[in-house]
């Protein structure tokens, strides 16, 4: 029985402008077969978070026989074997799984590792990412297509796009001037890394009424303390976890970066888990609504 191919990475990246959701198809020699015959017995590994609610979210969780560590949701994900980290991921831990099929979110790596998998000839799909309700729409039915559940995915896809456009246009409806948000991405040894434009931090932050504070760049960098004091925010937003990375809102409001902040002064900050938050998955229309009444209420 001939096997569905899906074109690597690179081939992938070339032929998304061409394709009605960025996913590009081929048949090996031997027989044509619709995207929708995809072999029931496939084990697929899936890397990222939002991925991986994708594909319990479209009743294709028990097809799963991995996952990387950023997928942790629903919790039954959880108790799969972890290939480790999506951006650092070691080809050993992926073909000691035996897939036959990856689906990935964008920004796997490192490269070398992926040189590897892919000479190893096993499927794999690269699902777009784009934090818009069109993009969220665009990546379910990219991981519909990839798992020939189609007709599941658009429906899917149709009902959180609408939400997630509802939540939105709710959100926008606040009453006042939108609050300056900081997002803060890490505060290891004192140095605050915050997000700029392009990310997903500053969609959220968008989407859900605020204002990003920090327009001069694009993606996460370390911040001065003078930056942070220029950028005046309102509130704070960061993901909910520990360690290096976070740090209890007495440290935080005591950081000299901050002291000094509007933030500071009504000791402002909102934690949200960070896949919740920033994954931009079946349940971003929700996390839009949590994150505008924490920061308007309602």
């Amino acid at each position: 029985m001939p096997r569905l191919f899906l074109l690597p990475l690179k081939s992938l990246a070339a032929s998304v402008s061409v394709l009605a959701f960025g996913l590009a198809l081929a048949v090996l020699p031997g027989g044509a077969r619709d995207a929708e015959a995809v072999e029931d017995d496939l084990r697929v590994l899936s890397i990222g978070g939002s991925v991986t609610e994708i594909v319990y979210a479209l009743g294709q969780g028990d097809r799963l026989v991995a996952r990387d560590t950023t997928s942790s949701f629903p919790p039954e994900a959880v108790a799969l074997p972890d290939v480790g980290y999506i951006r650092a991921l070691s080809p050993e831990g992926v073909l000691s799984v035996n897939p036959d099929l990856i689906i990935s979110e964008e920004g796997a790596g490192p490269p070398e590792a992926l040189d590897v998998l892919h000479a190893a000839a096993i499927d794999w799909v690269t699902v777009p990412e784009d934090p818009t309700a069109e993009g969220v729409a665009q990546k379910i039915r990219a991981v519909g297509a990839a798992l020939g559940a189609r007709d599941r995915a658009e429906a899917l896809a149709a009902t959180v796009e609408a939400d997630l456009k509802a939540a939105a246009a709710k959100a926008a409806a606040h009453d006042g001037a939108p609050k300056r948000v900081l997002f803060i991405l890490s505060t290891q040894g004192g140095r605050i890394m915050a997000s700029g434009t392009g990310t997903a931090a500053a969609a959220i932050i968008g989407l859900a009424g605020g204002q990003n504070a920090i327009t001069e760049f694009e993606g996460y960098k370390p911040l001065t303390d003078e930056a942070v004091s220029q950028a005046a925010p309102d509130v704070i937003l960061m993901m909910d976890r520990g360690g290096d990375h976070g740090a209890a809102d007495d440290e935080l409001f005591a950081m000299p970066a901050l002291v000094t902040t509007p933030a500071a002064e009504t000791r402002s900050v909102i934690r949200m888990d960070g896949l919740y938050l920033l994954g931009f998955g079946p349940r971003t229309a929700q996390a839009v609504s949590d994150l505008s009444a924490h920061l308007y209420g309602g």
